[in-house]
């Protein structure tokens, strides 16, 4: 009678631990669970008839197995042991049957190889759900608990395969375990094999629609890879026209204004030298066309990406073949091989003209980019000279000779009255 007060005892303990401690989101190790492992594990031990002592201390394993994970997933039977002992303990639970109750509840562990009958039972009544009917049901719970504390996610058919996998390479260690659950586990595992073959013709079928789809707008797709390629090509024209437009602009106003200032010795260089006030804005627009021209120089400079030679780089589709700043870096044979795989791959030939299509945007980006500096740099700078120039001539004032210079101007005409007398 006091072996089994202890034994309710415990499940009761373990039904108030679950409810105020287990996390809810433990959809499969839960109270419900543990209470169908210690019912699996008594019926077993009676089969084997196993002494009071031995049954008591199994149905003690079974009910404390799983309540490591109030406190951890991973690694959760350490912690059920340290519950068992500490509970069984303040009981004063004979020290040698508490190390024979923690021993079975560490034989859970999933790959340990069970050494004793105890060991057997508890695992096979922990196990005892791949050979009921509710094995599918239980299975998916399994599934969402997994999802949410390992963040292990499966597709249906990667499901479906695990699940094969696990119920062909699982098996009942006690001869009656294997009597009692190996017809259900069989049909189990014929079940398990429709529905593989099931979400198998799904998935074909899947990629069958795929491949069909991508098949069909062929011409398409590469009418689309044409007009895209014909559309970086022609604005990267527009950009150099553009920038060749700066370039000769720019070049023709520093020519004329670097004229201009060197004709020193002409009537307008002389009356110019003395003006200084215009040497603001002529100073501004020359400085403006400077800026601009180089600007418009960087942006029609012809720019060629590389990278390093590395052969896992080619391998991983990385490295776009169809470029010369990157094939002409490598070996030719590896050229050749990258080619071939490319031209047997059609997502391989799509990736690197996607990747090629990229890099003509960066160059795009890049040339319009600075192009816009250029154009700016222009703009401003005309503005500025406007408005330097109008403010000299606001400002202008007429030059006075001196005396001498007065006397000279009024004395130069007298040969010419002589000359006509």
């Amino acid at each position: 009678m006091e072996e089994q007060d202890i034994v309710k005892q415990a499940s009761e303990y373990v039904f108030r631990l679950f409810k105020e401690q287990l996390s809810k989101k433990l959809v499969y190790h839960n109270y419900k669970h543990t209470f169908e492992t210690a019912n699996e594990a008594r019926q077993l031990g009676e089969l084997y008839g196993l002494s009071p002592e031995e049954l008591q201390d199994l149905e003690l394993a079974a009910w404390f197995h799983d309540t490591g994970y109030v406190k951890t997933y991973d690694g959760h039977e350490e912690e059920s042991v340290h519950y068992a002992t500490s509970w069984l303990g303040e009981r004063n639970y004979p020290a040698e049957r508490i190390a024979r109750v923690t021993d079975c509840i560490k034989a859970t562990r999933h790959g340990l190889k069970p050494e004793t009958l105890l060991h057997e039972i508890i695992v096979d009544a922990d196990m005892a759900n791949i050979g009921k009917e509710t094995f599918f049901a239980t299975a998916e719970l399994l599934r969402v608990e997994w999802e949410i504390f390992k963040e292990q996610f499966f597709t249906d058919q990667e499901w479906a395969q695990f699940q094969m996998d696990f119920l062909l390479s699982t098996s009942f260690h006690t001869a009656r375990a294997q009597q009692k659950y190996a017809g259900q586990l069989g049909l189990n595992i014929q079940e398990q094999r429709n529905q593989l073959q099931k979400e198998s013709k799904k998935l074909k079928q899947e990629e069958k629609e795929q491949r069909e789809t991508l098949a069909q707008p062929k011409r398409g797709i590469e009418t689309m890879f044409r007009n895209t390629y014909r559309t970086h090509l022609n604005l990267s024209a527009i950009a150099d026209n553009k920038a060749n437009m700066m370039i000769s602009l720019n070049a023709i106003i520093m020519s004329v204004i670097i004229t201009y200032l060197s004709t020193k010795t002409s009537i307008t260089g002389a009356e110019f030298a003395q003006h200084r006030s215009l040497l603001v804005p002529v100073g501004l627009l020359l400085l403006t066309t400077l800026g601009s021209v180089i600007f418009a120089i960087i942006s029609a400079q012809p720019e060629v990406t590389s990278f390093n030679f590395n052969k896992k780089k080619i391998n991983s589709r990385k490295v776009n073949l169809l470029f010369f700043g990157n094939f002409t870096n490598i070996p030719l044979e590896d050229f050749q091989n990258g080619m071939h795989e490319i031209m047997r791959d059609k997502q391989s030939l799509y990736t690197n003209m996607i990747t090629d299509i990229y890099y003509l945007g960066e160059v795009l980006r890049r040339k319009y980019r600075i192009l816009h500096i250029s154009y700016s740099i222009f703009m401003v700078g005309l503005i500025l000279t406007v408005i330097a120039f109008g403010i000299s001539i606001a400002f202008y004032d007429e030059p006075v000779l001196d005396p001498t210079q007065q006397e000279q101007t009024t004395q130069e005409p007298a040969p010419q009255e002589q000359n006509s007398r």
